[in-house]
C-alpha cells in the first residue's frame, strides 16, 4: 500500500491528480502540466517532494565514509554548503545521484532519490565503520520545493533569515513562519532558482499554508511531478532510473565534473572509472530535439540517417517553453563527433531529430530572476 506524505490532504483538497510514485501517493498535476511548468519559469511554483530520502551521517569518520562511497570531493565543502555527487559500485555504475549537506564539522545529511532509499541505506551501512553514527530520517522529514523567479520574494516574507545572501548550493537553518530548525537550501531541480525547505513532518502543513498565504500577490502554482519532469528535462538534468542507473557510469552520463579522479585518492568504483577514461567512453548521453509534435519515449530507438540503430532514448517530453519535443539518450561518442542529425523510431515510424547540447533553454529569457 502506498504511503502518504504529510501534505496528502492538501493535495486532494486542491484537486490534484494523484498517483503512486516510488511507493508514495504523489500529485502528478493540479491544473495542468504546461500551466504549472510555465508558472515556475515565469513566476513561482511549489512542489511537495517529501518522498525523497534523508540520511544523517555523523562522527569523526563521517567524512571518510562519504568520501569512500561518493565520486565528488566532499572535503572541499564548508559548513553550510551542499554538494551534488553520485555513489558508484565497483564497476563504476551509478547506484544513485544525490546531494550531501555539511551540517557541521562532523555531521552530514544525504538526500537520496525516493526509489533508492532502501538500496542506498544498505550501501551506506555496508561501507561504514561501527563508530560512525547513521540515522535514516526519511520518515520524519518533509520537503517543499519553492521554485521560480518570485520564490525569494515570497519566502522572504515569512522568515527572518537573510535568504538573499544564501549562495547557490548553500543553505541556512532558521525559522520559517512559526517553525524552527527549517533547512533553507538554495537548490532545486528546475533551473529557475528558488529554495528547498526541509521541515519536520509535524510542521510541514503549517509551512505549506504560510507560503500559500504569503504568495497571494503572486501567481503561485501548486505543481506536481509532471511539471517537475518537464522542467528538469529542459535543463538536461538526469533522472535516476531513466538516464542513469547501475549500468551507466558518471563519465557516460556527462557527470565527469562531479567525478574527481585526480583529486581523490580513492573511492568505490574509481579504478573502473580511471580505466574507462583512459580507454575512452564508448557511449555518451546526448540531448536532442525533434520536429513535429510526437514525443520520443524512453526505450525508443535512435538511428542514423540510414535508419540503422545506434542508440536508445532514455527520457523524452514536450517542452512547454520551446513548444517542441526534446529528449535525452545514449549514442556512440564517435557518432556525435561527426553527426548532428538523427532519426528516432517507435518501431513503426521514424521521426527526424537533431542533437543539441543541454540545457535546451536559457532560463534568463523567462521571468524576472531572483
Amino acid at each position: 500500500m502506498s504511503k502518504k506524505t504529510a501534505l496528502y490532504d492538501y493535495h486532494v483538497a486542491a484537486g490534484a491528480k494523484m498517483t503512486d510514485f516510488a511507493g508514495y501517493q504523489m500529485p502528478i498535476q493540479y491544473t495542468g502540466i504546461q500551466e504549472e511548468h510555465m508558472a515556475v519559469r515565469n513566476s513561482v511554483g511549489m512542489f511537495d517532494v517529501s518522498h525523497m530520502g534523508e540520511f544523517i551521517v555523523e562522527g569523526n569518520e563521517a567524512l571518510a565514509v562519504l568520501q569512500k562511497i561518493t565520486t565528488n570531493d566532499l572535503s572541499r565543502t564548508k559548513v553550510g554548503q551542499a554538494q551534488y555527487t553520485t555513489m558508484t559500485n565497483e564497476k563504476g555504475g551509478i547506484i544513485d545521484d544525490l546531494i550531501i549537506y555539511r551540517m557541521n564539522e562532523h555531521k552530514y545529511m544525504m538526500v537520496v532519490n525516493a526509489s533508492n532509499i532502501r538500496k542506498d541505506w544498505d550501501w551506506l551501512i555496508e561501507n561504514k565503520p561501527r563508530d560512525c553514527y547513521t540515522e535514516n530520517i526519511s520518515e520524519s522529514i518533509g520537503l517543499i520545493a519553492l521554485q521560480g523567479p518570485d520564490a525569494t520574494n515570497i519566502l522572504d516574507k515569512i522568515t527572518k533569515e537573510n535568504i538573499r545572501n544564501i549562495p547557490f548550493y548553500h543553505f541556512s537553518v532558521g525559522k520559517v513562519a512559526n517553525t524552527e530548525n527549517v533547512i533553507i537550501s538554495n537548490t532545486g531541480y528546475t533551473g529557475s532558482g528558488g529554495f528547498e525547505l526541509y521541515v519536520e513532518n509535524e510542521n510541514l502543513g503549517e509551512v505549506w499554508e504560510a507560503i500559500v498565504k504569503a504568495a497571494e500577490e503572486y501567481e503561485l502554482a501548486l505543481a506536481g511531478l509532471g511539471a517537475r519532469d518537464t522542467l528538469r528535462m529542459e535543463m538536461g538534468y538526469c533522472l535516476y532510473g531513466n538516464d542513469i542507473d547501475e549500468n551507466t557510469t558518471p563519465l557516460e552520463a556527462g557527470l565527469g565534473w562531479i567525478t574527481k579522479l585526480k583529486s581523490k585518492n580513492s573511492f568505490i568504483g574509481k579504478e573502473a572509472l580511471v580505466k574507462q577514461k583512459s580507454k575512452g567512453v564508448v557511449n555518451t548521453l546526448i540531448g536532442f530535439e525533434l520536429g513535429g509534435r510526437r514525443v520520443a519515449r524512453s526505450g525508443f530507438v535512435i538511428c542514423n540517417r540510414d535508419q540503422k540503430e545506434i542508440g536508445v532514448v532514455s527520457s523524452g517530453t514536450y517542452s512547454p517553453c520551446l513548444q517542441k519535443p526534446i529528449g535525452l539518450g545514449y549514442v556512440p561518442v564517435n557518432y556525435v563527433k561527426n553527426n548532428k542529425e538523427i532519426l528516432v523510431s517507435n518501431g513503426k515510424k521514424y521521426f527526424e531529430g537533431r542533437i543539441v547540447k543541454p540545457p535546451f533553454i536559457n532560463v534568463k529569457n523567462y521571468g524576472s530572476g531572483n
